[in-house]
């Protein structure tokens, strides 16, 4: 596995690259589809590679071991034979599913000891049996335990978070190197830099997690509710710090605007629910704007949803029958809206990626993001 910087703007600090992996290229940068429980939700593999064209998508270790299971996955070949997916996968480490379950967990030096969500059973997680779980479901890229801190948080607990996190950091690249994996193919293992919104413990942190010389990194606990402009902050602090030959993927972000900034910032790699989520509820993302497909507004438009972003059902489908398809609950509704939203955060990154190349991503950034995030 290996990451090659490619280009970097001269008017931010926006970067081209591509990360080789066993099961393709990721060419960065790069939006990650969410398939928390082995599947991008109402949406077909098929339409993930011929209509979205991902290059990677996540799992995540916390749902995947609660259901189906890590033994029916061992059995399976691992994650990629087991939903058919022959492109590179990433699997969060299940830190902030734990960090959710807030009267459900219970955190000690050991490791995590929670109930399940499904069933109420309690089961224990800790750094090396994290490692191996996400060694049995077999992504390319696996994630750090860590702790996600909540926002607001006291100053002296994120200081105690964060030197848990490192240790329990130092635990997971121990076993992470004394183990292989299942299935004859490489993988990675990607530190996480906490430290909520204090910039003395983020760059501790980002120093740390630096190094650790692992082949890319993580920026966690953002997006988790402190302003945008503290994100930024945040981001462009760690960004300064971790090494530029490495690439650097911020967790859990976010909106078009945020991908856009944060890109400029120099981060690479993005996973967000939101484009699927928002989808099952109406919004709709667009090179025009956001569009709330439910609205009176879009009845009688007969036009493509987005004749613009191309792609199968954006240039298919009109707006009034999509519309049509959310008021009646149709299951295809939400199933078009989310390809359709998809396909636009991939084509954001993509678009990034040539304006980059080009010199001019600094420029095109302020010209197209009041356009997209316009309302329409």
């Amino acid at each position: 596995m290996k990451f090659t910087l490619q280009k970097t703007d001269t008017k931010s600090n926006a970067r081209t690259g591509e990360l080789i992996t066993d099961h393709g290229t990721i060419r960065t940068p790069i939006f990650m589809p969410v398939g928390t429980l082995g599947t991008v939700k109402a949406v077909h593999q098929r339409e993930l590679k011929e209509d979205i064209n991902a290059d990677i998508i996540l799992g995540n270790t916390y749902h995947l071991y609660l259901r189906p299971g890590v033994e029916l996955l061992k059995q399976a070949g691992g994650l990629h034979r087991f939903n058919g997916w022959d492109r590179p996968i990433l699997t969060d480490s299940g830190g902030y599913q734990v960090y959710s379950l807030t009267n459900m967990r219970k955190i000690k030096e050991e490791g995590v000891t929670f109930q399940s969500h499904i069933d109420g059973s309690r089961h224990t997680f800790s750094p090396e049996s994290v490692m191996d779980i996400q060694r049995t479901i077999g992504a390319d890229i696996i994630m750090a335990f860590d702790e996600c801190t909540p926002y607001p948080c006291d100053y002296e607990y994120a200081k105690q978070s964060l030197h848990l996190t490192h240790r329990w950091l130092e635990r997971c690249v121990k076993r992470f190197d004394s183990t292989e994996g299942h299935y004859g193919y490489e993988q990675a293992l990607f530190p996480i830099v906490q430290g909520s919104t204090y910039r003395d413990l983020r760059q501790q942190s980002a120093e740390f997690v630096a190094k650790q010389n692992r082949l890319g990194n993580a920026i966690g606990g953002l997006a988790v509710g402190e302003p945008a402009e503290v994100m930024y902050e945040m981001t462009n602090l760690v960004c300064s710090i971790l090494p530029a030959s490495q690439p650097r993927y911020l967790m859990g972000v976010g909106t078009p605007a945020n991908i856009l900034e944060s890109i400029a910032l120099g981060v690479d790699m993005f996973d967000c629910v939101m484009p699927t989520r928002n989808a099952r509820n109406g919004m709709l993302f667009t090179t025009q704007g956001i569009i709330n497909i439910r609205n009176e507004k879009w009845k009688n438009d007969l036009s493509p949803i987005d004749e613009t972003l191309g792609g199968y059902v954006s240039a298919f489908y009109s707006k009034a029958y999509l519309r049509h398809l959310i008021h009646a609950k149709e299951m295809l509704g939400p199933q078009i809206a989310s390809v359709h939203n998809l396909t636009f955060y991939l084509w954001l990154t993509r678009q990034a990626r040539e304006q980059i190349e080009q010199g001019t991503f600094a420029r095109w950034k302020n010209q197209i993001l009041p356009t997209i995030m316009q309302r329409l």
